[in-house]
Parts: C-alpha cells; structure tokens; sequence
C-alpha cells in the first residue's frame, strides 16, 4: 500500500497536480450541463462555491456535480479494472495489482476477483510449410479460446501463412485442448497431444523454445 509520506516531493507534487486536473475536468463538464439552469458555459459561475449557498440554483448546480463526479468515479473504476486484467494476462500478481493501486494484496484479489491467474493462451502455428510461424493470443474465456483456435485453423487452409495447428494452454501452463487441420477431411481434427507436450514452460523460461519446436515437429508430422 502506498503511503502518502513514503512519497518524495516530486511524485507529491505530481499527484496534487494530476488530482486537480481531474478537478478541472468534473468543474468544466458541470458547467458544460447546467445550461437548464440559464447559465452558459462562459457566463455560469467561476467556481462551485460562487452562488449563494441556499439558493435553488447552488443545490442544482452541486447536485450537477455529485453526478459528473460520480460518473467520473465510475469511469476510473473501469479503466482500473481493464488495466488489471491487462496486468494480470501478462503475469502480474494480486501483490502487484495491489502495490500499483495502493492497497493491499487481499484487497486487490476482492476487487479484481478474476484478474489473475484466469486466462488461456492460444499457440498457432502459421504457414503451411517449414519453417512454421507462431502466433500467441491471450483469452478471458477456454471456450472463447477453443473457438479462435478451431476458426484460424479452418480458415488457415484459404491462405498460405494461414494457421494449421493450435492449442489452448491455461494458467497453469497445461495444454488443455488441441488441434491441427486434416487434409483429409478439410477440417480441423481434435487431436491430444503426447504427455511430453502437456506442459508448456511460460515465454522466457528454460525449455519454452524447446516445447515450440517440438509440438512444431508432432503437427508438422500429421500435415
């Protein structure tokens, strides 16, 4: 959790000035959305304490405020929740999400229940001759993986760097569904790989580029 005197004068200043722009930008919309009142956005008040604090028209405009800044609110919260499924696809842990959102790490598993550790990976291997490509696509859902993968090979026979093999790996590094496409019947054929493929070592880890050319090797042996 990030605390405020932990932080040195720059970064201090830094989030004062970001958290006045945000200020600024709920104070302009209001201004923008209170042309029922009979103010325009030049002739309305200069601040949201320049009307005569129980009048009619300073409870409309402060309620004007209240629902920008909700909305505002509301909008962060997605962009946060985006950005921590973008994090947690590309390896980072609740006690990273959490350090990032200045909370704690339970915290961010509670608020980002699914952003860690549920993804599936979609290997595909392009061209139909050697040597192969490798496309990786990262998915929220196993059923949407298995789909993408099944429709690149069924397409892949229409184009010469086109997908002919793919398998479905999850967070756990195990491939958990497999295909190639079958000359034979011009569709792609579920196939399950040997027990030596069944875990797949993560990009950057000794034996992934060994795993590639090897499950490149069993495909390119059923084409």
């Amino acid at each position: 959790m990030v605390d405020m005197w932990d932080l040195d004068s720059e970064a201090i200043e830094e989030r004062v000035a970001f958290q006045a722009q945000v200020r600024d930008l709920v104070w302009r919309e209001t201004k923008r959305r209170m042309s029922f009142l009979g103010f325009s956005e030049q002739e309305g008040p200069a601040t949201p304490n320049a009307l005569a604090p129980t009048s009619a028209a300073a409870k409309a405009m402060h309620l004007t405020y209240l629902e920008v800044a909700t909305e505002v609110g509301n909008a962060a919260k997605q962009l946060a929740a985006d950005a921590a499924t973008r994090a947690g696809r590309a390896a980072a842990t609740y006690a990273d999400l959490g350090e990032a959102a200045g909370i704690s790490r339970q915290a961010a598993r509670k608020r980002w229940p699914e952003a860690v550790g549920t993804y599936w990976a979609l290997y595909l291997l392009t061209g139909k001759h050697r040597p192969h490509g490798v496309a990786v696509q990262v998915l929220r859902s196993s059923s949407k993986a298995i789909e993408t993968g099944r429709t690149a090979v069924d397409e892949g026979a229409l184009t010469e760097d086109g997908a002919v093999g793919a398998v479905v790996i999850n967070a756990a590094r195990e491939a958990v569904w497999a295909c190639y496409f079958d000359d034979g019947t011009c569709a792609p054929e579920e196939i399950t790989l040997p027990e030596a493929l069944q875990n797949v070592p993560a990009p950057g880890e000794d034996g992934h580029s060994d795993w590639l050319h090897r499950w490149e090797q069993h495909i390119t042996r059923l084409l």
